[in-house]
């Protein structure tokens, strides 16, 4: 594997520090940059193009989601790198996972993992995956399909996260391979949670069937599993 580029932004010293410390003395990882807050971490993003960025979401000048959106619109689309983001945080309610990965978010991280977790996190993501931590795993598989049709979701009172269209790539894959209408309404139900069972059951098809179902969205969408494909599709709008 090629060396990780890492650029950490995180406001905690201590958590920042022993994160870049650790991650330092793994082999295949550098950490080429690291920020207190926002603006700075804006800076080395748009200086060094990691691969990986990692945010905390609670920086005290602009909060992670908002900067996740601003640098993944600064990016020029198809050009190389495209540094991906992680978000690393203790918030796991709906309203900031969903914002995150509307905001352009690739994975999402809770800072209570091992660190064993987080480096697998990092490789996952920088491999094109979405990894989601197991804790919120399910607010993505069951609340997706809750975002509002407006186009907004609200963080706070104050922040509102535009939620975009698919990425280039996820559209010519919609485009290139389209889910046929039963297909859809499997998707449908993958993003509320529901088990290959249950979906047979609501469907009134075996569970052979469904599986059948789920292999050829997997493909189509070149998804790794039922998590990454809920989440292309909360991003792409292909359900909702």
């Amino acid at each position: 594997m090629s060396e990780i580029r890492v650029v950490l932004i995180e406001d905690h010293d201590l958590t920042r520090i022993g994160i870049r410390t650790a991650l330092q003395q793994r082999e295949g990882i550098k950490v080429v940059g690291d920020a207190a807050n926002a603006i700075e971490g804006l800076k080395l993003l748009k200086a060094h193009k990691p691969d990986i960025a990692i945010v905390d979401i609670g920086l005290p000048d602009m909060d992670g989601i908002e900067l996740t959106q601003r640098f993944k619109e600064s990016m020029v689309a198809g050009s190389d790198p495209q540094t991906k983001v992680l978000i690393l945080t203790f918030q796991d309610s709906e309203q900031e996972v969903l914002a995150a990965f509307a905001a352009g978010a690739d994975s999402y991280c809770m800072k209570d993992i091992r660190f064993e977790q987080l480096l697998e996190a990092i490789r996952s993501t920088y491999e094109g995956n979405s990894w989601i931590d197991p804790a919120i795993a399910g607010i993505v598989l069951r609340q997706a399909r809750t975002t509002p049709s407006n186009g907004a979701e609200e963080v706070n009172a104050n922040t509102t996260v535009s939620i975009h269209a698919a990425d280039p790539e996820y559209s010519q894959l919609i485009e290139a391979y389209p889910l046929t209408e039963r297909e859809l309404e499997v998707l449908e139900l993958i993003v509320q949670g529901f088990s290959n069972a249950a979906i047979a059951e609501k469907l009134y098809i075996t569970v052979g069937t469904v599986k059948t179902h789920v292999r050829n969205i997997l493909n189509k969408l070149s998804a790794d599993d039922r998590t990454q494909a809920a989440v292309l599709a909360l991003r792409s709008g292909l359900v909702g």
